[in-house]
């Protein structure tokens, strides 16, 4: 597996990025795929066997299921959360209130807390603004 430096960070990531976004297939997501958590763990050990290192998903991904799903794998497989780059995305649709969506102060602060519970960790690697808008 090849290696970059991402920007300026100093994190080296895999060339290759796994993206999560077909992990359980909930709502909207559905058709991008529905993998079970059985699925899920068989990609992400064939994936980190390689040496891919950097997973990609975002809080919308089947309302939150994506990130819940990852933390779930790292927990069957034992992988040491250390070795991987987890990036992940705020801005979409995460509830039905007025500020449930977009990137202001207080929408992005429940998001950073929501994506910590659901990968079970206690930091994000990489914080990205989403394109999509559900």
């Amino acid at each position: 597996m090849k290696y970059k430096i991402l920007g300026n960070t100093g994190l080296k990531v895999s060339t290759l990025c796994l993206g999560t976004m077909n992990y359980s297939g909930k709502g909207f997501f559905n058709y991008m795929g529905n993998l079970d958590q059985n699925a899920v763990d068989e990609q992400i050990k064939t994936v980190t066997e390689a040496g891919v290192n950097f997973i990609d998903t975002a809080n919308i991904y089947s309302n939150g299921l994506s990130e819940v799903m990852i933390c779930q794998a790292i927990k069957n497989l034992s992988i040491n959360r250390d070795d991987l780059v987890l990036a992940t995305k705020v801005r979409g649709t995460m509830g039905k209130s007025q500020n449930d969506l977009g990137l202001s102060k207080k929408h992005i602060i429940q998001q950073v807390e929501g994506t910590l519970k659901r990968l079970g960790t206690d930091y994000i690697d990489l914080y990205q603004i989403h394109v999509c808008v559900s």
